[in-house]
This record gives structure tokens, sequence and C-alpha cells, in this order.
């Protein structure tokens, strides 16, 4: 019998209108001096900032409350190192991460890195898990997309050396997340679909992937249902309350799925394809996605077909239907469905193969001789793909 194991180290509220009580029932673990890190902008001209800001202030336990806004959409190491030395300087006491991913991800190796004794760029260049732990950290996401906030792993990229990776260890885990669909709710489309198709990928990917369990699956399956009503219910009518809500519950229980059955070959290509063009991680895996997936058709064909079935409510079976159905809901979100649209020139293919990183071995296409490369190759074709036999 197979063993399995989830964990899920992270206390988690969830709902509409509901984040100033959980910061009110976390009143105990909230004392000292408060850090928020933040993309900032537009969650500053929505006001969200200064309302979280003045509600840790009515918290008697707190001593003072600092922002660290200088976050990219993309977080760099450089912006992580800069947090670092405020929050030292500051003499942090809890990390609060407040925004989409990156503010989440910048925030969990800021917390680390304040108490680590390895510099983060060793970290993050040598892929070695940090020894100590973090600040603790509460994450506060206001994307549904990367479930950030229940993952194990922040995603940052070295601007200079053009490379994007994690850095990966139980210590990354938030103390708490609070998940309130509210904050998503003045999402622009762009952002709301890219946000929302990353999500996608998290369920297909972790359902295919060789380290899946019965409950990840399961988890895995809810989510695809969702993306699959709720994701074109937003392309139409980005003020559909319940869509937002149910999308902020699936990029929630995929965070989970992340740590406990991780993703497949889109996401280890996305790094070197972010990195070169600095678009956001939910694009790099729309135009990555049609391609993967028929490559992984050829492995686990049932999956594939059982997964595009959950997505559309129709019962899709072979190789070039599967294909045709994917690329098909990808332009229906108005996502990018090739690497050209994505700004890739045919030379940079190959470059950006020599780049994937990390272990690749959960997904079931791995095993094939220079999947990478055609991985690459097909996705810089776009629709040719879905005409191939």
């Amino acid at each position: 019998m197979t063993l399995y194991q989830i964990t899920i180290p992270t206390k988690v509220y969830f709902g509409r209108n509901i984040w100033q009580k959980a910061l009110e029932a976390q009143e105990a673990l909230l004392q000292g001096n408060v850090m928020i890190v933040t993309t900032g902008r537009s969650l500053y001209r929505l006001g969200y900032v200064d309302k979280l800001k003045l509600a840790l202030q009515q918290n008697k336990h707190i001593t003072n409350v600092m922002i660290f806004d200088n976050v990219s959409a993309n977080p760099k190491l450089s912006e992580v190192q800069s947090g670092i030395l405020f929050g030292r300087q500051e003499k942090a006491d809890i990390v609060i991460g407040f925004g989409g991913g990156s503010a989440i991800d910048a925030a969990k190796a800021i917390a680390i890195g304040i108490k680590s004794k390895d510099e983060i760029g060793i970290l993050f260049h040598q892929g070695k898990e940090p020894e100590t732990t973090a600040l603790p950290i509460i994450a506060i996401p206001t994307t549904a997309g990367t479930g950030s906030e229940l993952s194990k792993a922040a995603i940052l990229t070295d601007e200079i050396h053009k490379v994007k990776g994690g850095i990966r260890g139980n210590a990354l885990y938030p103390v708490t997340a609070i998940v309130d669909s509210c904050f998503t709710e003045s999402l622009p489309l762009q952002i709301t679909m890219e946000t929302g198709f990353d999500v996608l990928a998290h369920a297909i990917e972790s359902y295919i992937s060789k380290a899946a369990s019965p409950y990840t699956k399961m988890q895995s399956e809810t989510a695809i249902r969702i993306a699959g009503q709720c994701l074109p219910q937003l392309a139409e009518c980005l003020e559909n309350i319940n869509a937002r809500e149910q999308m902020s519950f699936a990029s929630m229980i995929m965070g989970i799925n992340l740590g406990n059955a991780s993703t497949c070959l889109p996401h280890r290509l996305q790094y070197p394809l972010g990195a070169h063009t600095d678009t956001s991680h939910g694009a790099g895996l729309a135009a990555l996605f049609t391609s993967w997936l028929r490559c992984e058709y050829r492995f686990v064909p049932n999956s594939v077909e059982k997964i595009l079935t959950l997505l559309t409510g129709n019962n899709v079976h072979g190789e070039l239907a599967c294909t045709k159905t994917i690329y098909r809901f990808i332009q229906s979100l108005g996502l990018a469905s090739s690497l050209q649209e994505m700004g890739i020139t045919k030379d940079q293919l190959p470059i950006m193969a020599s780049e994937v990183s990390g272990n690749i071995q959960n997904d079931p296409a791995s095993q094939e001789d220079g999947v990478i490369q055609k991985i690459y190759e097909m996705a810089w074709q776009g629709e040719t793909v879905c005409k191939q036999s």
C-alpha cells in the first residue's frame, strides 16, 4: 500500500469581508513590531494598505507597524535583500505578506532572511533549504492565483543573471493565512485571467504529478471544475462576487496541493520564460500549457481526458480534441497562447531550455528525451500545434 502524507501547518481563515475578524482572532500572535510587505501602488490607491495598517494599530500588543513596499510584480532578489536589511534595522517581530503571490513570496523570503545565518542569495542560488525558522508570517492574498499563502516556496528572480527560481522549505510556511475574496473584487480583467489561469495550472499539474495522492487529486478536481465555470463568468462580468469567492477558494486549496503534490513541467519552463520577458507567471503558463498537455497526453491520456472533461463539462476524447480544447479555453480568457506572443524569438528557445532547473521527475512526460526543448518549440508555434496529427 502506498504511504501518503498531507501537511497543512498553516491556520486558515476563509470568507468574504472576514479579514478584520481574522486579525482580531490572531491578536496573541500579533505582537511587537509588525512589518507589512506589499507591492503597494493599486493597494494604496484602493485604500487597502491604510485600512490594514489602521486595523493593526488598534491591537494593543503591537508596538509599531512599518511598511516595505519596494516589491515588483516579479519579486527581485535585490528587493528581498533590501527588505531583509529594512526588517533587521526596524527590529521586525512578525511579517505580513499583503498582495498577490509576489508580495507573499517576498514576505516569506524576507521573514526567513532576517533570521537566517545564510545570505539569502546563497539560499536562492544553491537551492539550499533554510536551516532556521522564519519570523512568524501572516499571508493575506489580494489575488486568486498563486496559493502562496499555503505553500512552502518563495519564487524570486535574480534580475542581474536573469535567473528565476525558488527558496523552499517548511520554514517558509505562513503561520496564518487570511483569504478574503473582497480584496480580489477590484482586480482588472488581465490580472484576473492571468492569476486565475495559475490556479488552473496548479490544479492540472498537481493532478498529473507522480506525487499526487487521492486527497490532492480530489482537491484538483474541485479546482478544475471551479476554474472551468468561474473564469469564463469573470471574463464576461468582473463584478461576479460569487465567482470571485469561488476562485479564491480554488486558489487556496491549490496552495495545499503545491506543498503536498507539487507541480509539473510548465512551472519549471515558465521560470526561464519569466526571467527573459519579465512577464507574469500565469501569462507564461498559459503560453506553454497547450504544448505541454499535448506531450502529456502520450503518457497519461486518461488523466488528460478526465481533466478536460471536468474543465468543460463535456466529454473530451483523443489527443487532438484535448489539444484544441485547452487551446480554445486559453484563448477565450484573452491570454497569449504562444511564446511568439510573449516576445520570445526562436534563437532564445535553446537558451531557455538550458536554463530549466529543479526536479522535473514528478512529470510523467519527463521520461521523454528532449521534452523540454520540444515543449518550447511547440509553444513557440502556437495554433499550429492544434493542427498537427
